[in-house]
């Protein structure tokens, strides 16, 4: 191998070995297509990239030398459509293949790219293509994604040019009108011929694959600078219409500590992520970094999640490291997990939420593995983290990452003592790679989160005193109730030890007496009912499980959660029904508010 990724990080370990610091340090014409995934394909033609499946059949294993190769035809034809530097497209390929190298090629000719999720609705594309002056979009004809943009265009002065690439999956409803043709799903559409093989037609778009196999396979290297833009994610906006984080192409070198040093990446082995390609989960855990280090990664583009699946792929492939949010490992954690092996895991991760200690305590006693917790944002590369070298600790996200000075301010910008709670915040003089460059055309947003030198995330924490993170929640979650500030996540976890709890959410109601009293939303498992006593029983089973004044004066118990598209809790949309519907607390305090 090449250990590629040396050439752009210097790296110094304390006395144990272990990892102290990791700058990064990149070309000002970095451009990571070019730089690393072309230069892998050039040295190393035969080292494999992706392993990639469908619950159809499909299988492709692809090459770094594929992906150099198809990425620069796609650069060369979406160039022949006008796309050039600058250019702003928006990507809706769920989990196919072809998100990978058709990222790859709008990064060769400098375009900006736009990840979006096939869940959105009509307004979320409208808003989208306006907000950022989206000129062209590139969709799947899998699901209905292709009628919702058309709706959301038919609303529009101008559409966006608009390009259709055929996802062959027949098995899943699609309104697209495209008659597909079965013997080019499962095994017909493996191998280097089968790659971009499916055509279609649909009136007012142009088919993607067709012009893909068409286009030239040499492209020239357009002159980019690390500060041009390269990345615009929309964030979950769990309150308010999403921001725009755009990114440049320093952006991809920033993951190269998340990759090395949080997931463990093995160049031998295999990784797996589980994340849609329109959440920057999917650039943390599945793009940059990991070929960064040239591992190989499987990518299963399945449709709906079911654990059996992906518990049987972890021992089909002897996956070497596999990291899926709290949601996933909960929803994994109720199959028969004892049923598979495990044993080619060299070590599993999460992020996204908090991972509640039941969880870490499951997988701990089923396969003999912790789950290394880390935290990070849209907005930037994993911030904190249990790396190696690390003991990781239930319910801590792990310690600061090395990149840079990381530290828990108070709200007059000074560092936190151990088990104060303060915002998690990164110094930005200079800024490191990975972290946002602004809030596209928001200017007072992007002077709210950068302001005395430092990023402020927004995210509330604790350290121990051997500087262990432990998250609290975001500053508008925290419920502060009889002088007291409590963190949901900490209720929630004790909640989620229930057996009858299969998930819940925390908020704060309005409370004449405390200002706050903390509410649980529940969602009870399958079979439980919900009554007064086990109202009663869960208060006291947090009583016991954490400081007794955080427990739940009022629980409601409802069949589901509200989530965001990436499956964040929308807390504020619960504070918002229970505003609406006037729920507040009035009872007299007891010996728990004490």
């Amino acid at each position: 191998m090449l250990n590629i990724h040396r050439r752009y990080c210097t790296e110094t370990f304390d006395a144990q070995g272990n990892l102290a610091s990791s700058r990064i340090h990149v070309p000002d014409d970095f451009n990571y297509a070019f730089d690393v995934i072309d230069e892998i394909g050039r040295v190393e033609p035969e080292r494999m990239a992706m392993i990639w499946r469908n619950p159809e059949g499909e299988e492709h294993d692809l090459r770094f030398s594929d992906l150099a190769h198809w990425s620069d035809k796609v650069a060369c034809f979406m160039a022949s459509q006008g796309i050039g530097k600058g250019d702003k497209v928006m990507v809706i390929l769920r989990r196919h293949y072809s998100f990978w190298i058709t990222a790859l090629g709008l990064h060769k000719i400098g375009a900006v790219v736009i990840p979006a999720t096939f869940m959105l609705k009509e307004h979320d594309v409208e808003y989208r293509i306006k907000s950022a002056e989206v000129k062209a979009i590139i969709t799947t004809t899998v699901g209905t994604i292709t009628d919702v943009v058309d709706a959301a265009c038919a609303n529009l002065g101008e559409s966006p040019l608009l390009f259709l690439m055929n996802g062959s999956q027949y098995d899943i409803p699609s309104s697209t009108g495209t008659q597909y043709d079965e013997s080019l799903c499962g095994p017909a559409l493996s191998g280097p011929d089968g790659l971009f093989a499916a055509t279609c037609s649909r009136p007012g778009w142009i088919d993607f694959n067709a012009g893909v196999r068409r286009a030239a396979a040499v492209v020239g290297r357009v002159k980019t600078h690390i500060d041009d833009p390269m990345l615009i994610y929309f964030t979950s906006g769990t309150s308010g219409e999403p921001k725009m984080a755009l990114h440049g192409f320093d952006y991809p070198a920033g993951h190269l500590v998340t990759a090395k040093w949080w997931h463990g990446i093995d160049p031998e082995g295999v990784h797996m992520t589980i994340a849609d390609t329109g959440w920057a989960k999917c650039t943390w855990g599945k793009f940059y970094g990991q070929w960064f280090m040239e591992g190989c990664q499987l990518v299963y583009d399945f449709d709906r999640f079911h654990g059996n699946e992906i518990l049987a792929l972890i021992e089909r492939y002897h996956l070497t490291t596999f990291c899926c949010p709290p949601t996933m490992w909960r929803m994994l954690s109720h199959e028969d997990v004892d049923a598979y092996d495990f044993s080619s895991i060299k070590r599993f991760s999460t992020a996204g939420e908090a991972l509640p200690p039941d969880q870490f305590d499951f997988w701990l006693e089923h396969t003999g593995q912790p789950i290394y917790e880390g935290f990070g944002q849209t907005e930037s590369p994993v911030i904190v983290a249990n790396v190696i070298g690390m003991t990781p600790r239930a319910g801590s996200m792990g310690r600061p990452m090395p990149f840079a000075h990381i530290a828990l301010l108070d709200e007059d910008g000074n560092v936190c003592e151990p088990g104060e709670e303060g915002e998690i915040c990164i110094q930005c003089c200079p800024k490191p790679a990975g972290i946002i460059y602004e809030y596209y055309k928001a200017p007072e947003k992007t002077a709210d989160v950068f302001r005395g030198g430092w990023y402020h995330t927004g995210d509330v924490a604790y350290a121990d005193e051997d500087g262990y993170f432990y998250y609290c929640g975001r500053n508008d979650d925290l419920i502060k109730s009889s002088g007291y500030r409590i963190a949901p996540f900490e209720v929630e976890s004790a909640l989620n030890r229930h057996p009858s709890v299969r998930e819940c959410a925390v908020t704060g109601v309005p409370d004449p007496l405390r200002g706050f009293a903390v509410k649980a939303t529940v969602v009870l498992e399958p079979g439980v009912e919900a009554s007064d006593d086990l109202t009663k029983e869960l208060q006291q089973f947090v009583k016991r499980n954490t400081a007794p004044y955080k427990y739940p004066r009022v629980i409601e118990y409802v069949d589901q959660l509200s989530k965001t598209f990436s499956g964040k809790i929308r807390r504020a949309k619960i504070r918002k029904v229970d505003e609406r519907n006037g729920v507040v607390v009035n009872e007299e305090l007891d010996e728990d508010d004490a």
